[in-house]
Formats: C-alpha cells, structure tokens, sequence
C-alpha cells in the first residue's frame, strides 16, 4: 500500500525570488530539525541552460514511542536533486530518504512556476508517496502517520520559506533605502 500528498500553494513573490529563497531556506525557525545541507553536485547545461544539483540534506527528527523499537537513530540522510530553467521559469525539485527506507520512505516531487493567474506570484505544486516496507499489519499504519507528519511539515516548509522570503524582501528593501545623512 503506498499513501499519496499533493497540494498546491502560491506565494506572493516573483519565481526567481522564490527560487533564489529556496536555496537560502536552511536555516529558519521552522525548520530546527535540519542540522545541515551540501552541495554534493552541481553542473550548468551549456545547451539548455538548465541548472541540476544534488545535495545532501541531515535531519534530526523525534521518534514516536511507537518507532523506537524499530529505528535507533533519529538522524535521517535527504537526498535533494532539481533542475532550475530559467528559459522557462520552472524549478522541479526531488527528495526522498536515504535511510530507513524499509520503515518508511518518503519520496516528494515540487514544480515551482510562474503562477497561472498573477505572473509575479509562484506557484509550488507537491506530490509526496509514501511507502512502508514493513510486515505484520504495520504497514497502513506507518503510512498514515508519514502521510500525516509530512502534511504537518510542509506547513512549516511553506512558513520557512515565507520567513525567507520576507528577510529577503526586507534586506532589499534596507539595500535601496539611501542612507541617512549623519548628523554633524
């Protein structure tokens, strides 16, 4: 049995501000459980213009009491792979787990693009699958609660990346503003 997300969110900023935000959202105040991000790759089509990287995400998370017997450590390993096109203005984003894969893993799809109605808005359509591999009628179970845990945390993704958005828009609107003239 695999359980299935999608949800689509705007945000109220330009899609190259909010792909630029995107690689700039770790760290915020929502996203506490993320110990660190590397670039593992990064390459620039010279054809298409296409930029595709890879990056490996470390989450630390906390186990229900019902987990502990099944997972020892809390640390979780994100694979990150996207594709930024800027002759078209999308960004398609994709993640999963690289351990506990067997308890549960987690593979989530994002398009950003220019939104459909107001072209300086983005839209984030996500698509997440979740899977457990495991027996004796945990299964649905597991799912469940990774199909509600990850709707818990792409609340607090969007809040993140809202933060981001916002420090960016306030740090340029600080960049602009001229100068007070000192007083003599």
């Amino acid at each position: 049995m695999v359980k299935f997300y999608q949800h689509t969110s705007s945000f109220e900023h330009a899609w190259d501000n909010v792909t630029y935000a995107f690689w700039l959202r770790y760290p915020n105040p929502f996203a506490s459980h993320v110990v660190g991000c590397d670039v593992v790759d990064r390459q620039v089509d010279s054809e298409t213009g296409v930029l595709r990287t890879t990056r490996l995400i470390h989450k630390q998370g906390v186990l229900p009491r019902w987990g502990r017997n099944l997972i020892k450590s809390t640390d979780t390993y994100i694979i990150e792979e996207s594709e930024v096109d800027p002759r078209t203005q999308t960004m398609v984003t994709r993640t999963k787990n690289l351990n506990h894969v067997r308890v549960m893993q987690v593979e989530e799809t994002q398009i950003f693009s220019v939104h459909p109605e107001n072209p300086k808005w983005t839209q984030v359509k996500t698509e997440a699958r979740i899977i457990s591999e495991l027996r004796w009628g945990l299964t649905g179970s597991v799912e469940s609660f990774g199909i509600n845990k990850f709707m818990d945390n792409s609340v607090r993704a969007r809040k993140g990346m809202a933060h981001i958005l916002e420090r960016l828009r306030h740090n340029a609107t600080l960049a602009t503003t001229p100068a007070e003239k000192p007083v003599a």
